[in-house]
């Protein structure tokens, strides 16, 4: 088998699936590994259990699937309106209006890991149509995989202070799947870094999680806040949540490498539901079953209506007062969620002073 030949015909398939960018990198992660164990020694996890109990797991590939010799990552872009300066201040306007609720643009359309995970078993169909049978297994974020040390180990870009993966002419507006595999593929040399001394995306942080370059406390991070926290949002951060109901984008609209970006044409990520102009307030008289219904093959869906309820008090108690503001929280008062309560009447209490 010509093994670089193959290597450079899984990229041009890669290309034909949808994906914007392919590499080809070696499993030796040891450096990784001790940057990660010192991060879950600190306990800024939070409540990621399971990084700590698949930490040993993340930086060893052949330990997840056994006899991989090479990862084959694929990027595959999202951004709807591109990186632009146009579309930049389109996001951040959208941030500073109070009423609107702000969802991460990487959860705008359809869930990306299913996305993901179909195209990548159609380059293994492919693969194993030209090579025969070999070993394998796709990931799409579903499994303790370093997905962005191994993008950067197989050239598709550095990682950023941010600790998202940058790329010269994407940004960051990209989501990443892997496939593990037993064939002896040449590996891409890594990409070099290209950051500088930018330190934008520590600035522009609202909770400050960025403690420095490479340096993430998720227990700040909103991203980490509104969807893997399970129980009540600190009440010291929930102001400085603002509007965001779902992820936060902040440090990547900070970023001046994602004004490289392009507009996205797979049509899965396209807006759904309205989620790029939809109203506090409008998202909030849900019933769980609109929830469900509206939700349904969105990333968003997984956190549940209860925590969805959680994020839209938090962010109607940091709303310019309002009759339909207040009335929206006071239907809720009674909620028979106990965490849904105890954030709507913290939402209350931040109008109440306006209303006396």
């Amino acid at each position: 088998m010509d093994y670089a030949r193959l290597a450079a015909r899984i990229k041009a398939w890669g290309r034909e699936l949808g994906f914007q960018a392919v590499g080809i990198a070696d499993t030796e992660l040891s450096a990784a590994e001790g940057r990660l164990a010192e991060w879950l020694g600190m306990g800024w996890h939070g409540e990621m259990d399971y990084m700590a109990r698949h930490g040993r797991h993340r930086a060893r590939p052949d330990a997840i699937v056994p006899g991989t010799l090479r990862v084959i990552s694929c990027r595959m872009d999202y951004a709807q309106a591109g990186g632009d300066a146009q579309a930049a201040a389109s996001e951040w306007r959208a941030l500073a209006d109070g009423g609107r609720a702000y969802v991460a643009r990487y959860a705008r359309g359809r869930d990306y890991h299913m996305v993901l995970r179909r195209r990548l078993q159609k380059l293994c169909d492919r693969i194993g149509a030209e090579a025969g049978a070999f070993g394998y297994r796709v990931f799409s974020d579903s499994a303790p995989v370093m997905e962005v040390e191994l993008a950067r180990k197989a050239g598709i870009g550095w990682r950023g202070k941010h600790t998202l993966l940058l790329s010269r002419e994407a940004g960051s507006w990209f989501f990443l799947g892997e496939v593990y595999t037993s064939l002896p593929l040449p590996a891409d040399a890594p990409a070099s870094e290209h950051c500088g001394s930018c330190t934008k995306c520590i600035d522009v942080c609202p909770t400050r999680a960025i403690r420095g370059p490479y340096r993430l406390d998720a227990r700040r991070c909103i991203s980490y806040l509104t969807i893997e926290l399970k129980g009540a949002i600190p009440e010291p951060l929930r102001p400085l949540v603002g509007n965001r109901v779902y992820g936060c984008d902040d440090c990547q609209l900070a970023c001046p490498w994602n004004s490289f970006a392009q507009p996205s044409a797979e049509p899965d990520f396209a807006v759904r539901n309205g989620l790029d102009a939809a109203g506090l307030v409008e998202l909030f008289a849900w019933s769980a079953q609109q929830f469900d219904a509206r939700m349904a093959g969105s990333a968003i869906r997984r956190i549940g209506y209860e925590r969805w309820l959680r994020n839209l008090a938090v962010g109607l108690g940091n709303a310019p007062t309002s009759d339909d503001v207040v009335a929206a929280l006071r239907a809720r008062v009674d909620d028979a969620s106990a965490l849904v309560r105890e954030h709507v009447r913290w939402a209350l209490e931040r109008h109440a002073g306006a209303l006396t």
